[in-house]
């Protein structure tokens, strides 16, 4: 059996809680609704807090277009990030690129802005690095591994 040929039963794995059935059930008389109030006669709206100014209401909003204001995912500089000890494992004068990256499956999902390189670790060997943005300390490790860095745009 493989886990694609896995189905699950055609009822829901646990049974739903029948409230208000009598005392044996265990869910009787105000069938876990307390005593009497709103909440325990009629529909209450989601986030309603009795006249109260509700959560969503009392919390700060984001104000305006800059991406100071809205830096939440939808303007941040998604890379893809390999750093220069994961480079140390290439052989020497190995181009580094987003394809090539992704040919040796180091790079699954390609950043919508491309390749980084950081400089986490040390490199013992001259690599051409080909990427679309890279840290000034990666940069200097590369360069005095006797390689080489060409910032391309993206």
């Amino acid at each position: 059996m493989k886990l694609s040929q896995l189905h699950r039963a055609s009822r829901p794995l646990k049974s739903r809680k029948r409230v208000g059935r009598g005392h044996s059930a265990g869910q009787g008389k105000t069938a876990g609704r307390g005593q009497k109030g709103q909440k325990a006669r009629g529909n209450v709206k989601p986030g309603f807090e009795g006249g109260q100014n509700p959560l969503f209401m009392r919390t700060p909003k984001l104000r305006g277009t800059s991406n100071k204001s809205h830096n939440i995912g939808m303007f941040r500089a998604a890379y893809s990030i390999l750093n220069v000890s994961q480079l140390d494992r290439l052989e020497a004068g190995f181009e580094v690129s987003l394809e090539s990256m992704k040919a040796l499956g180091w790079v699954k999902q390609p950043g919508r802005k491309g390749l980084k390189i950081l400089g986490q670790g040390q490199l013992s060997k001259p690599l051409t690095v080909r990427a679309h943005a890279v840290s000034a300390s990666a940069q200097a490790k590369i360069e005095a591994a006797g390689g080489s860095v060409e910032v391309i745009g993206s």
